[in-house]
């Protein structure tokens, strides 16, 4: 469950955004005219059907420049739901004949949410566009392009099209046959999985993460639902909702943002924070990955909150797991920020794990099953 608050100090609330404005703001980045008629008084009209009401001299096309991370809706074709979210669907696609995700998103402007939560939405999609369109990884997911308040998407369907709503917009990516990484896991939950494929998984994630610190970028909700695999089980990080380019002053990132379970301390606490905050929850996945489990199952949200700020409670590290993994576990989720490593230094400290020898999570059902034999862990 992802937990977002209006907390960030440095950024705009939803409940301060002029919604207006904001759609002043938003046509103008996108290079189109403003929302009144071209040539007429303030609210004679929409630019939508008013060609009647201009003068001759107003009826030259108009001219709008395209932003370079906009893509033709006419090219997109939108298939069948792959995963639902809270604030939309993600769906199967084609981009000019490419495979493709669509994450199309609902603002629910027919009166099911407030203004103030549709300009937050907005805000939200125009952030997620402006930081994922200007990378280049490959352990990031392909950002296509993006559509902002489309008319006449088409979504295919086996009875036929449906037509989607004119406010409508969508992120465009890479499609990745191999799913979510957590969905991945869940599938080796009783086998689990070689070392050397854990090793392998966890450098794609910490060298996606190395490159978007090196862009001053902070995702804030790394977690194995967030990690997607190609065919060649190759990890890309992906859903920038919630990423922000990080502030030179600490103090102005603050609020609970991300997914609990996978939260530092730090963030819980509602202190400042800065890229740091990825390390910690990038520790986590590294133990999820190693054990193919869920961290914390028989603890409530509220219950994790309390110990891992209070007790400083970690996931359990399991006696079998070779020290030079479990060290970096333990550095990583350190509860001080300061002393947990840079991602460049976790994926030196990644590639320097021997894998030959084996080291991989020993399944439960066999004689010498390693989780009859869980330590308690608790702190650094």
């Amino acid at each position: 469950m992802r937990r977002t608050t209006s907390g960030d100090a440095g950024f705009v609330r939803a409940d301060q955004i002029d919604l207006k404005s904001l759609d002043e703001q938003l046509e103008r980045h996108l290079g189109r005219p403003a929302e009144r008629g071209v040539g007429t008084a303030p609210g004679a009209g929409s630019r939508r059907g008013e060609s009647a009401r201009l003068g001759p001299e107003e009826l030259t096309p108009l001219r709008r420049c395209r932003e370079d991370w906009e893509i033709d809706p006419a090219k997109l074709i939108i298939k069948g739901v792959i995963a639902r979210g809270t604030f939309g669907t993600v769906h199967r696609g084609v981009y000019d004949g490419q495979d493709v995700a669509v994450k199309l998103l609902d603002w629910g402007e027919d009166g099911h949410r407030s203004e103030q939560e549709i300009a937050a939405l907005r805000a939200a999609f125009a952030q997620e566009v402006a930081v994922w369109h200007k990378l280049d990884h490959p352990n990031v997911t392909k950002f296509i392009g993006a559509i902002m308040g489309a008319r006449d998407l088409n979504v295919q369907t086996e009875t036929g099209h449906l037509g989607m709503p004119s406010n409508i917009c969508c992120v465009v990516v890479e499609y990745l046959a191999g799913g979510a990484l957590k969905s991945f896991l869940i599938k080796n939950r009783r086998r689990k999985l070689a070392f050397k494929v854990v090793v392998q998984i966890a450098l794609d994630l910490a060298r996606g993460l190395c490159y978007l610190h090196s862009k001053k970028i902070v995702h804030r909700d790394v977690k194995t639902e967030n990690m997607l695999l190609d065919k060649t089980r190759t990890v890309k990080i992906a859903d920038f909702g919630v990423a922000r380019v990080e502030a030179s002053n600490p103090g102005d990132m603050t609020g609970e943002t991300g997914t609990l379970g996978y939260m530092a301390p730090e963030v819980l606490n509602g202190h400042p924070y800065n890229r740091k905050c990825d390390v910690y929850s990038f520790g986590i996945c590294l133990w999820e990955i190693y054990c193919c489990d869920m961290p914390y199952p028989d603890l409530s949200f509220s219950e994790v909150t309390s110990a891992v700020v209070r007790q400083n409670l970690r996931p359990e590290i399991p006696r079998c797991c070779p020290s030079s993994l479990a060290n970096v576990m333990k550095r990583c989720w350190d509860a001080n920020p300061d002393k947990r490593p840079e991602m460049a230094e976790v994926v030196s400290m990644l590639e320097a794990i021997d894998t030959s020898k084996g080291g991989g999570m020993i399944p439960k059902d066999q004689t010498e099953g390693c989780f009859s034999c869980f330590r308690q862990y608790r702190g650094p």
